[in-house]
């Protein structure tokens, strides 16, 4: 087994740029080295690697699979790295290039990145957002390994597990294209509702599978007509069909601001959800994690309005974004931490 005694690190950032320019003349001029030195490095890295790593082709030096494999590990390394020699300097928003990888469902997509990209870019134009939902079975571990910096969604499994702060309660309503019979009317009855063909968004990030629960647990079942698995269909299905779907409240007024839309209470009530963000413990104090954790609450205290209980009290306890030094950040008192 190969240990770091005697690698020099140094040829993960060429293996790295071949990897991406598929060139070793490219990735040498990105690197600011000579054919020679690139070409000596290739070959310590097939010796480390016991592999050719790349193919010489007519489009380029193509990865073998062991490669391919390789290039996610050591990007993600390399960017640990990064971390790691940035991590002793000043966090300045506005001119920081680091990129925070958020899990969000199709539905957090929909109703909340807009306000998020639109802030950011605002706050700290060269940052980075990469959106990379992950089954929630995978997150806590995404989150210790700084694949994911935050999750922001219903996560009650991760509530024990992470740092999270509850940022509102979300209710469900019925959503269906408008139709002149219904007009003025802000329910549904009991029959309309369970004689109507639904349709069921099988989310995997998240957990609206809860709905049938919670509708069962009143007697209550829903036909179920169409069955998807992602929200970003829904728009154009409800538009030409009289299915309903029942949505977390602030997707459906965003679906229904076009006016082709009608919103109705559910003819019969079932819990709210409680929409958390979660983020580990090992980079609590991290200045960077600290102020974009900062700004997001900020962000998604917009969505607390009247359509859904509050924000809880601590999360309104930060007026704005504030750049923490390393060290100095401290959790809030409902910051809540559990210990496995």
């Amino acid at each position: 087994m190969q240990t770091l005694d005697g690698v020099d690190l140094n040829l993960l950032r060429v293996f790295l740029a071949i990897v991406e320019e598929q060139s070793l003349t490219k990735a040498g001029e990105r690197l600011a080295l000579s054919q020679p030195a690139m070409s000596y490095s290739l070959a310590r890295l097939r010796a480390l690697f016991d592999d050719p790593l790349f193919v010489r082709t007519r489009h380029g030096m193509q990865p073998t699979p062991i490669s391919q494999e390789l290039a996610v590990i050591v990007a993600r390394a390399l960017d640990s790295v990064r971390e790691a020699l940035r991590y002793a300097e000043r966090f300045e928003p506005q001119v920081s290039t680091r990129a925070f990888r958020l899990s969000l469902s199709d539905a957090g997509e929909m109703a909340y990145l807009p306000s998020i990209c639109e802030e950011v870019k605002r706050l700290a134009p060269r940052i980075k957002i990469c959106i990379e939902p992950q089954p929630v079975g995978q997150i806590e571990e995404a989150l210790r390994s700084r694949k994911l910096d935050f999750a922001i969604g219903n996560l009650p499994e991760l509530t024990s597990r992470t740092r999270h702060q509850v940022l509102f309660e979300e209710g469900y309503v019925c959503v269906r294209r408008r139709r002149p019979e219904m007009a003025k009317r802000h329910k549904l009855t009991l029959a309309e509702f369970v004689e109507g063909s639904h349709v069921l968004i099988r989310s995997v990030e998240h957990s609206h599978h809860a709905i049938d629960d919670a509708l069962r647990s009143k007697g209550v079942a829903r036909n179920i007509g169409l069955e998807v698995p992602h929200f970003v269909a829904l728009p154009g299905v409800l538009a030409v069909t009289d299915l309903i779907a029942t949505l977390p409240r602030r997707l459906a007024e965003l679906l229904a601001r076009g006016g082709g839309f009608e919103i109705f209470e559910l003819p019969v009530p079932i819990p709210s959800a409680a929409v958390t963000m979660h983020w580990h413990e090992h980079f609590h104090e991290d200045e960077g994690i600290a102020w974009m954790r900062d700004l997001l609450m900020n962000i998604m205290r917009r969505f607390a309005g009247p359509a859904g209980a509050g924000v809880s009290t601590s999360a309104t306890a930060r007026k704005k974004p504030a750049v923490k030094r390393p060290g100095s950040a401290r959790a809030s008192a409902s910051e809540k931490r559990s210990s496995k």
